[in-house]
């Protein structure tokens, strides 16, 4: 018995870290927003982005609610070895799945960006566009295969490739897969004036975007460390 209960403690450990690094990853997300695009906008336009924002932070303070609810479930549970192993399987997938440690399969959209003679797609088109899909509350992230993760970094070398998660080496066309809800990731994609696509189009990018069922994205093999958690 003595054995079961530090084997669920050590468990419920793992999973609090998950969520917490759940949290972060949805502060980093709002913080890394486009200032300078904020500062470009109109007022009624700045207006409905201040409250989409407030919407956000709202949502991810109600996540932190859960997450400090579901410890406390954890910790009383923790008596009952039966109760406490089925809530925590249960729990464990549900962030595995989060944080790309399980393939995951639904709707969403797909964009795909192509190199033009004109205009190549950089790294930073692809780190922008991932910026977005987060904050319009994209569940999962990959792109030509390769999940995007918590502490994913997407690089160019030289002018020839780019390279993702320091493994992956990838050419146009660029597929972006994101699961989540279809009418609010298409929507903010494709606000007039600042949008994503709209920009791109005007920088003579090639991108199109389509929504689609049964979106399947891999799980991410590599390693995920935390640099700075003990």
């Amino acid at each position: 018995m003595k054995k079961g209960k530090i084997t669920i403690t050590i468990t419920i450990g793992l999973v609090i870290l998950i969520l917490t690094a759940v949290i972060f990853l949805q502060f980093k997300t709002i913080n890394q927003t486009d200032i300078t695009a904020l500062e470009n906008m109109r007022e009624d336009e700045l207006r409905t982005e201040i409250s989409n924002f407030k919407q956000k932070i709202a949502e991810i303070s109600g996540q932190l609610d859960e997450t400090n609810a579901k410890i406390s479930e954890y910790q009383e549970a923790i008596a009952s070895n039966e109760q406490a192993s089925d809530l925590l399987v249960q729990e464990l997938d549900q962030q595995n799945n989060i944080i790309g440690k399980n393939a995951v399969k639904g709707s969403g959209v797909v964009i795909t960006l192509t190199d033009t003679r004109a205009q190549k797609i950089t790294a930073e088109d692809l780190r922008e566009l991932v910026n977005e899909l987060k904050i319009d509350g994209a569940e999962a992230i990959s792109i030509n295969g390769q999940r995007i993760v918590y502490d994913s970094y997407i690089v160019d070398i030289g002018n020839t490739f780019i390279r993702i998660n320091g493994v992956e080496s990838i050419v146009s066309p660029y597929v972006v897969k994101a699961i989540g809800d279809p009418t609010y990731l298409e929507s903010g994609l494709s606000k007039k004036q600042y949008g994503y696509i709209d920009s791109k189009l005007e920088e003579g990018k090639d991108v199109t975007l389509t929504r689609q069922d049964n979106i399947v994205i891999e799980k991410y093999n590599g390693d995920l460390n935390m640099e700075y958690a003990n």
